[in-house]
């Protein structure tokens, strides 16, 4: 699943590719996709591109007053076309849910192309679990994952006495579930919350109220650092690169029985029905395992 730095690797470098353009054409291929209907797919288009956003993992289109945003879900992804690809888009079961075209050149000088041929991207989503979404609306707020979403970690006067604040409010809630919810942080997944809980040496499953005051500056100093590494690479990279770049550098997630960079204990994996967690146990959990089923507890 895409996650914030991915987001904002793919905002960074579609402000620069698409700002300053104009919307020719936005074609849907998978109308289950279109979670709004008030304002239609083809009132983009002629419509000037004005900025690129982002919103948790929300990636939100400013075209004259309204907004294409979209959320990639689990298995979808964007694609650049530079061309734009002159097969017709029609409904399909297949994996390309939209492609948008856009003419005219781009105001930022690092655009790929800095032509004003037509120029776009497609969404596509893998898989038959069919969960990307797309909206077009006058005001994100609209769009419920929005309007649900938790402070940004990385925002402007979220501090280490706003982050206490937030674990003091769920209290009850593992740090694993706390960091994935997105009404509680926004833009953290799967992924980053195991390399943060590892950077932080933290049981996934210690409960949010039980951190002394040294564990949970670790843990906010932990969600930064590795959050804004992770924007730092993906800063100036095509989306054709992102995911890739991502692989590269986590040290836990997806990394079972490899050893920890930071310790040398193999990795450890905790499986769900439909996820699972990585964790290091020489760094985590005092070198304990974990049971491998939802509601964990140390092994005796």
């Amino acid at each position: 699943m895409p996650e914030m730095p991915e987001v904002e690797g793919l905002r960074s470098f579609l402000d620069a590719n698409l700002v300053g353009r104009t919307i020719a054409s936005a074609h849907l291929a998978a109308f289950s996709a279109l979670k709004t209907f008030e304002v239609p797919l083809s009132a983009l288009q002629g419509l000037d591109v004005e900025r690129v956003e982002r919103r948790g993992k929300f990636l939100a289109i400013g075209v004259d007053g309204v907004w294409l945003a979209f959320h990639l879900a689990r298995a979808g992804w964007l694609t650049w076309h530079d061309p734009v690809p002159a097969t017709a888009v029609r409904p399909t079961k297949g994996p390309l849910a939209l492609r948008v075209t856009a003419e005219g050149p781009p105001l930022s000088p690092d655009a790929d192309d800095p032509g004003d041929g037509p120029v776009g991207f497609s969404l596509t989503e893998a898989g038959t679990q069919k969960h990307l979404a797309v909206y077009v609306v006058t005001d994100l707020m609209m769009i419920p994952g929005v309007a649900r979403l938790g402070p940004d970690p990385l925002a402007d006067g979220f501090d280490l006495d706003a982050f206490r604040h937030v674990l003091a409010a769920h209290a009850r809630t593992q740090l694993k579930g706390l960091l994935k919810d997105q009404s509680v942080l926004a833009g953290i997944g799967n992924a980053y919350s195991d390399e943060i809980l590892q950077a932080a040496r933290l049981s996934p499953f210690k409960l949010a109220g039980s951190l002394t005051d040294a564990e949970s500056a670790a843990l906010f100093a932990a969600i930064r650092e590795d959050l804004l590494a992770a924007i730092a690479r993906a800063h100036g990279a095509r989306p054709s690169q992102l995911k890739d770049g991502k692989r590269t550098h986590l040290r836990v997630h997806g990394r079972k029985g490899e050893p920890c960079p930071t310790c040398g204990t193999p990795i450890a994996e905790v499986s769900f029905a439909d996820t699972f967690l990585n964790y290091c146990p020489g760094c985590q959990t005092g070198g304990k395992l974990l049971a491998d089923r939802r509601l964990s507890k140390l092994l005796k």
